[in-house]
């Protein structure tokens, strides 16, 4: 009898279209047997391009995303949503109920095994009950011997609060992990003042290990800029040596060729390395500073809505580049399904590594926002982006930060989601709005 012909790599489930890793064999989101069902295929939403210039020219094979879902019905994704009650008791089905809980202390860094805010209840281990059906065990890889399902995994949802910033991530309501990242801090700088800090970075849904490139970049420019900033480093460079310093982190993720292999270009890249996107938010005494590689973006909501808030970040991808060459028009080229092809990235087959960074002095009192595209696709522009921000947030980050994440699920959640918020001024330095 002659074998059968290996059908190809499922990469979403037929059943609830959840994404799948190559060697799933139950689907995480509804337990469905993988092997008895024929593969269809299924879009990807991050992918990188080689537009000339910009991350070595390499084209991936990742098919263009398709329009993103729409809101539930009911819902009104043009407005901010309403927070849920603090006492409301959590779903025992959903399988994230268990796993939010506050950070403490100075640095927090969500992401990395090990780190503060990595250890939550609800988190994989073998051993517990299923949360879906409450009568199987779940085994090493975090499934359960029952009926398949996979349980919360430690970054589903992670959420911290430092005296000046707070930031709130969440896996999404269509993937099956968060690829997410961020870290916060507030170092102290040698004038006896504080700093503020935030690093937001996107894992790159069609490289390797996504989740494991945006956890080095986050730790990496988050050490970087702890140690630079209370040595008296300017802002800008020290974020700008910070990106470095996390392109570097995220490059050594990349599998070292084998000993008999050719190696044409040094460094070594390898295609379809770790990678991912970084975006950074500095605020120290009268300064804001930002840095960013990708399309991972920082917004400016003042505190007064009668005032212009503003995009602090300009992406690198597809559709930036054709509005900055003036081909197509900011609606046109954010309609088109290459808009999200990024061109610029952390990673080994990163080619070219050109950290952008800025700075300004807000002359009035708001909020910076250093969030991913799973939030931003739910809220483009600087207008939309305000007008979902509590009005409170300068006085309420984490609440604010809660709020924008529970926007983007209720209008889909087609990503991961993650967001950063940093008063300014500093409440905590006593100044109020102007």
């Amino acid at each position: 009898m002659s074998q059968l012909p290996r059908p190809p790599q499922l990469t979403a489930c037929p059943a609830c279209h959840e994404p799948l890793e190559p060697a799933d064999n139950f689907c995480g989101g509804c337990g469905a047997d993988l092997s008895a069902v024929p593969p269809p295929a299924a879009p990807g939403e991050h992918w990188r391009t080689g537009v000339p210039g910009r991350g070595g020219g390499r084209a991936d094979a990742r098919p263009a995303p398709g329009p993103l879902p729409g809101p539930p019905p009911g819902s009104d994704c043009s407005a901010s949503p309403t927070a849920p009650p603090a006492s409301a008791p959590p779903d025992p089905r959903d399988p994230r109920a268990a796993v939010a809980v506050p950070g403490q202390g100075a640095h927090a860094l969500c992401g990395a095994p090990g780190e503060p805010g990595a250890a939550r209840p609800g988190a994989l281990g073998a051993g517990r009950a299923c949360t879906a059906c409450r009568s199987g065990m779940i085994d090493k890889d975090g499934y359960c011997e029952h009926c398949g399902h996979a349980q919360p995994r430690e970054r589903d949802h992670m959420e911290h609060e430092l005296p000046d910033v707070a930031a709130v991530s969440d896996r999404g309501l269509r993937h099956h992990r968060n690829e997410d990242a961020y870290a916060v801090s507030a170092p102290a700088l040698a004038d006896g003042t504080t700093a503020t800090v935030a690093v937001v970075s996107d894992g790159v849904s069609s490289a390797t290990r996504p989740d494991e490139a945006s956890a080095a970049a986050c730790a990496a420019a988050g050490e970087a800029l702890g140690e630079a900033l209370p040595a008296g480093t300017d802002p800008r460079r020290a974020t700008h040596e910070a990106i470095l310093r996390a392109a570097e982190a995220v490059a050594a993720l990349a599998s070292p060729p084998a000993v008999n292999e050719p190696r044409e270009h040094e460094p070594y890249r390898q295609v379809n390395a770790p990678a991912c996107t970084i975006v950074t938010a500095v605020v120290t005494g009268e300064l804001l500073t930002v840095g960013w590689i990708g399309d991972s973006r920082a917004y400016w909501v003042p505190e007064d809505r009668g005032t212009e808030p503003a995009r602090l970040t300009e992406d690198d991808s597809w559709a930036a580049q054709m509005v900055a060459a003036g081909l197509l028009s900011e609606a046109e080229a954010y309609a088109d399904e290459r808009a999200h092809a990024i061109t610029g990235w952390l990673g080994a087959d990163a080619y070219e590594i050109e950290p952008h960074t800025a700075s300004f002095t807000p002359d009035r009192a708001g909020v910076v926002l250093v969030c991913t595209d799973g939030l931003w696709n739910y809220a483009e522009s600087a207008e939309e982006m305000a007008a979902i921000t509590p009005s409170d947030a300068r006085t309420r980050p984490l609440a604010a930060a809660r709020q924008l994440v529970a926007h983007a699920l209720e209008c889909g959640g087609h990503d991961n989601v993650t967001v950063a918020v940093l008063p300014f001024p500093r409440p905590s330095d006593g100044a109020g709005a102007s």
